[in-house]
């Protein structure tokens, strides 16, 4: 069903969203990619500027609170070369396999998220797309196709399935044909979405896919990404360090960009330092360790997220990230996502949801809890 609401409301670096602890900016990482020098670069605008932490989306991107001077927020931005366009800022969603080109999959993706941000951001008439909407390229592995964007490509062992909200149309594509066909299927979503801003709140598909036929099931949703020492396929390494609840202060993304090596924010709040020989792997998982960041996969930070919470969302009725803290559970069977409001923001796929009450918690459908 489509949404009520008539404008996008979804922050940017530019249109700001003014939250109850101050405004919010969302800066867009295509592919999740950030050089060392651009992560400095926000950790510095948060620091100077802002609430001293980054904050990890769903999406790969990267969010700063608090700031009290958005222009000079916006220029230090651009100058980091992270706003190439201005009129395409919001709509550059694109989440990639993080691992690809290192470790795994069928194909290196990281050519093609460059080529689908140069088409979106050459196209005028997806400046009008939407800051929620998004693509996903998945080079195999079955990590990203599952997270449901709007439009994904999935790569097959002959060629490239194309996906509508995680779910195959059933049309095929070479490799040279995969950033077209997503294209114009996001620029006949914006001539026919009406009061739509994503693929699901769609009444047809076949409105932007003529002639699709999407499979019953979805691609199944994955909830932790790449944590730990991860051999490369030439012989480097990528360390992946999980961010609890998705908070990186700045002076630890100071740290990470001192190590002077390409980054990768995931979709599931973690961070991959990418391209490391062991020796400068080894030194590198000693600095980092200690400072909160987890490379333990059994580590119970990452069976739980939670939403911004209190003090710095107005709808919220709790301190969502304190409880979902001390509520870390070993043993938990599921992904937990606690959250202050019935908006539920951030909501994983897969898991529960614990929505405050002002008394407890209680999972989304059921009586309060406690």
């Amino acid at each position: 069903m489509a949404r009520s609401r008539d404008t996008d409301a979804c922050p940017g670096a530019l249109q700001v969203h003014q939250a109850a602890d101050g405004a919010l900016a969302r800066v867009r990482l295509p592919g999740g990619m950030i050089t060392a020098a651009q992560l400095a670069t926000l950790a510095r605008v948060s620091g100077e500027l802002g609430s001293g932490t980054l904050e990890l989306t769903a999406r790969g991107n990267v969010q700063l609170r608090g700031i009290t001077d958005t222009t000079a927020a916006a220029d230090a931005i651009a100058a980091a070369g992270l706003l190439p366009s201005v009129t395409h800022e919001r709509v550059r969603n694109i989440v990639a396999s993080p691992l690809t080109g290192r470790s795994g999959g069928k194909r290196d993706v990281r050519g093609w998220v460059g080529e689908l941000d140069a088409a979106v951001r050459a196209e005028p008439r997806l400046a009008g797309l939407g800051g929620r909407f998004w693509f996903s390229l998945d080079d195999g592995r079955a990590d990203v196709s599952g997270l449901r964007a709007d439009v994904g490509a999935h790569v097959l062992d002959d060629g490239c399935a194309l996906l509508l909200a995680g779910r195959d149309t059933g049309v095929r594509l070479a490799p040279g044909e995969v950033i077209e066909a997503m294209t114009d299927v996001a620029v006949r979503f914006v001539a026919a979405r009406g009061s739509a801003w994503r693929i699901e709140e769609l009444d047809d598909v076949r409105r932007v896919l003529p002639g699709a036929e999407l499979s019953a099931t979805a691609f199944p949703t994955v909830t932790r990404g790449p944590v730990g020492w991860i051999d490369q396929d030439d012989g480097g390494v990528t360390l992946g360090a999980a961010v609890p609840l998705g908070v990186l202060p700045a002076q630890v993304a100071e740290y990470l960009a001192a190590v002077e090596a390409p980054l990768v924010v995931t979709p599931w709040r973690s961070v991959l330092l990418c391209d490391l020989d062991e020796g400068v792997a080894d030194v590198t998982l000693r600095v980092l360790a200690p400072l909160g960041l987890v490379f333990d996969e059994n580590s119970p930070w990452l069976g739980v997220s939670a939403c911004t919470g209190s003090p710095g969302c107005a709808h919220s009725v709790a301190d969502v990230r304190a409880d979902a803290a001390q509520a870390l559970d070993p043993r938990a069977a599921v992904h937990r996502h606690f959250v202050g409001c019935e908006r539920a923001c951030g909501s994983p796929l897969a898991g529960e949801v614990l929505v405050a009450t002002g008394r407890g918690y209680r999972r989304r459908g059921d009586q309060p809890l406690g």
